[in-house]
């Protein structure tokens, strides 16, 4: 079965390891996060349990979600995730921390990209720069985009667009501390998002 949890990226810093070696984390301040809904086979189709993560005013929401909160009695909350395939033992109430993580674990951590707005062939897909000696009127444009008997381009031509923003899925990051004091996880390397971005902490059980 599946364990997760909902954070905020803080940002990054450095520690060193039991061999002093140095090593990049990002800081991410996850949890607490409440147990607001459940999923189960027999009327959902699925199991999954939705979290709550981050309180906010009650006048911040609308009547149809402050009903749901109302229903079980519970704080409001910002942010609900649903996250599939979790521990079925978990009732609607029921707390996650920190602590459902251990030091050398491999998770996975999942954010929307940072967006980098329009952007050229050059920066977005990574091709090549034209000649940029005099009388070139070839610098940094997209070049062919197509064959001339096809009369069209075809769909998936690399083009210039919008870039970043997007959901992206980072695999096989190892938890290299958990501070349950300050509900804080240092996970070695980066982690999509900008700073005080949503990310899901998505691990395994042993």
């Amino acid at each position: 079965m599946a364990k997760g949890l909902l954070g905020k990226k803080v940002g990054m810093t450095q520690i060193f390891d039991e061999k002093e070696n140095m090593v990049p984390v990002t800081v991410i301040e996850a949890g607490p996060c409440v147990v607001t809904e459940k999923r189960t086979e027999e009327k959902d189709g699925y199991q999954a349990v939705q979290l709550g993560f981050e309180d906010i005013k009650e006048n911040k929401l609308n009547k149809p979600k402050m009903g749901q909160f109302n229903k079980y009695e519970l704080k409001p909350k910002k942010y609900l995730v649903e996250f599939r395939d979790f521990a079925s033992d978990l009732e609607i109430g029921d707390e996650i921390t920190v602590d459902i993580f251990e030091e050398g674990e491999i998770i996975k951590v999942k954010g929307v990209s940072k967006g980098k707005g329009f952007s050229g062939n050059i920066k977005r897909w990574n091709q090549k720069i034209g000649p940029k000696t005099h009388g070139s009127h070839f610098h940094r444009a997209p070049g062919s985009i197509g064959a001339v008997d096809a009369s069209r381009v075809f769909k998936g031509q690399k083009m210039p667009g919008r870039m970043g923003n997007e959901k992206t899925t980072i695999h096989n990051l190892m938890v290299m501390k958990v501070d349950p004091e300050r509900g804080v996880v240092l996970i070695k390397g980066s982690v999509p998002g900008a700073k005080k971005s949503l990310v899901r902490l998505i691990g395994l059980e042993k």
